[in-house]
């Protein structure tokens, strides 16, 4: 029985997921979070939180708080707006104060009422699920922006590559956790990205630019895994989506 209650728990996880990661997209539109805090607080929810929680839930929960009994949508909702919480914390001068969140949360949390307390309680676990280990500069956004930058100082055809495009690539690819695999190597998924958007946005009659020299040029990655990473970004992107 422990068995079959564990696997069930690791099942119910891979729809909750994806709904819960585009809850954090539209809570941090609607929050008006900058993209760093965005990007930040999926990488903190959805690249660390959560597999670490499907490990602590297949442990039987060692922390013991009642938020992590039982893995409904609106304590993974709860969470992923800590994840915004802690990000707005680390980047923004003023940061997002727990009472916005809190009234983001009475607003569009359907199926239960979360306390100013539990918002404190559920930040205290959500480090204690990371081991208080909260540093993200090795965020693919980071990267990405730089690269975009550095495109545009270098080539003419750089300034049709549309950034919001690349945003909207990042925010699909955290949709499947397969595809969110790929934000573990940052640098090169940010390279792969820039790509995949020029690609995109860029008419072909005037893709005059090298782009793929380019990348390997100021990233040093063979152009032949970064040809695949954009195949498989592409793939992803132009699928039906539900």
């Amino acid at each position: 029985m422990e068995v079959s209650r564990q696997t069930d728990s690791s099942n119910e996880m891979e729809p909750l997921r994806k709904k819960s990661v585009e809850f954090l997209i539209r809570s941090s539109h609607q929050l008006r979070a900058s993209p760093i805090v965005k990007y930040s607080a999926l990488s903190l929810f959805a690249d660390r939180f959560l597999p670490s929680l499907t490990t602590l839930i297949k442990m039987r929960n060692k922390i013991g708080s009642w938020l992590l009994r039982s893995m409904e949508e609106s304590n993974l909702q709860l969470f992923s707006l800590i994840s915004i919480w802690i990000s707005s914390k680390i980047h923004d001068s003023r940061a997002l104060s727990v009472k916005c969140l809190k009234s983001l949360g009475d607003e569009f949390i359907k199926d239960q009422h979360f306390t100013i307390r539990d918002f404190v309680e559920a930040e205290v676990v959500f480090l204690q699920v990371l081991n208080f280990e909260i540093g993200i500069s090795n965020v693919a956004f980071i990267f990405l922006e730089e690269f975009f930058i550095q495109f545009k100082g270098v080539a003419k055809v750089g300034g049709l590559v549309s950034f919001e495009a690349c945003m909207d690539v990042m925010d699909l690819l955290y949709e499947k956790e397969e595809t969110s695999l790929l934000f573990s190597a940052p640098r090169s998924l940010a390279a792969s990205i820039l790509v995949a958007s020029y690609v995109v946005t860029v008419p072909k009659q005037q893709w005059e630019f090298p782009v793929l020299p380019w990348v390997k040029f100021v990233t040093s990655y063979k152009e032949e895994d970064i040809v695949e990473k954009v195949k498989d970004i592409l793939t992803h992107v132009f699928e039906p989506h539900s």
